[in-house]
């Protein structure tokens, strides 16, 4: 008699019935393990939680409670029986794939990753395995992302082109990983760069985690001298900030979305934004086609995002594919998430520690 899924989806989300733990839950269960710490991936309220060491202060300052593990990226713990591990999903700072091994079936939980290069967080690492589930937030063909350095590029022509028309720059991203690859990419030699507080204070754990970003000084904390002239300035802000009386505080600007949502015409028109570049967070479709073949999985598991394309174009490829329905949001323009938060001064708190 063959042996029952190794994860199957619960009440609560991802289950592995025999190591009784839960991969990203959205309810409170006895043991979550987080792939990371975008609020779709991370709910509070769980008894304990497994996380990636690089990620353990963004999940200590985005839940209070719980006992809280920090594993190695590629370390190997025994959880009732079931070998789990966290490899680096190249995602944001401490995102990783969750690999679960047991009586010789492996079964890869991407979470959401991309494969470009990200100067804030660990490269994706391709893992084998017998069944992959994967994301598949831009998963049509349609969506193949730029050259990051040629996105960057783009982004300082733009910002000297505003400089001297006297115009501000600022760009709505994510707080919680968008913001801090664009500022880890930019040049500071070009002008200043300002935060809104919600990317401060993400930036304040990045940096504390170990990633070098250039100066960046929080919106509020400027002085009356630098409020009188902001034009050689980039704004960095999540997109909850636009069109509030925050954003006009600037004067004349120029505004921008990074996301890869970018790539399909009529989007940068329809959120009323100057510019739109595509930078995402996500894989596009050779990528992940690229994961998926890399993996060597007869088996693929689609969920958030176009996954029935992906699922019907993997089945003509030969392969077991199916749709996973889950909440998990991918990336989105609108949402808050994480340290995200309409607020300037909410804190985290830190959560207790102790074992899965």
């Amino acid at each position: 008699m063959s042996r029952p899924a190794l994860l199957q989806l619960s009440e609560h989300g991802l289950y592995c019935a025999a190591g009784d733990f839960h991969i990203d839950p959205w309810g409170s269960v006895p043991r979550a393990v987080i792939t990371h710490a975008h609020s779709d991936h991370l709910r509070a309220g769980s008894a304990a939680y497994l996380t990636s060491r690089e990620g353990e202060r963004l999940l200590r300052a985005c839940v209070s409670g719980g006992r809280v593990k920090a594993l190695p990226y590629g370390e190997v713990i025994d959880v009732n029986g079931v070998h789990v591990s966290l490899h680096p999903s190249g995602h944001i700072l401490g995102a990783a794939q969750v690999r679960v091994e047991h009586h010789g079936e492996v079964w890869v939980v991407t979470g959401d990753y991309k494969t470009d290069p990200d100067p804030t967080c660990a490269p994706f690492e391709p893992l084998r395995c017998h069944t992959l589930i994967t994301e598949s937030t831009f998963g049509l063909p349609i969506y193949r992302w730029p050259a990051p350095q040629q996105v960057i590029d783009d982004i300082h022509a733009w910002w000297r082109a505003n400089q001297e028309t006297g115009k501000v720059s600022v760009i709505l991203g994510y707080a919680l990983g968008k913001s801090q690859r664009l500022i880890a990419s930019l040049d500071p030699t070009l002008g200043p760069i300002y935060t809104h507080g919600a990317i401060e204070r993400v930036n304040a754990v990045y940096r504390a985690s170990g990633v070098v970003l250039p100066p960046t000084q929080y919106v509020s904390s400027a002085t009356e001298r630098q409020r009188r002239d902001w034009s050689r300035a980039m704004v960095i802000a999540p997109p909850s900030a636009k069109a509030t009386p925050w954003l006009r505080k600037f004067g004349d600007t120029s505004t921008a979305i990074a996301s890869g949502w970018m790539r399909v015409r009529g989007a940068r028109r329809r959120r009323a934004v100057d510019r739109g570049f595509v930078m995402s967070d996500h894989v596009d479709w050779p990528a992940l086609m690229r994961v998926v073949h890399d993996s060597g999985a007869q088996r693929v598991l689609v969920t958030h995002g176009y996954n029935d394309v992906v699922v019907r174009w993997l089945q003509e490829q030969g392969l077991d594919a199916h749709s996973v329905e889950t909440r998990f949001e991918g990336e989105g323009l609108e949402g808050l998430e994480g340290l995200e938060h309409s607020t300037e001064d909410d804190d985290g708190v830190a959560g207790e520690t102790g074992s899965l």
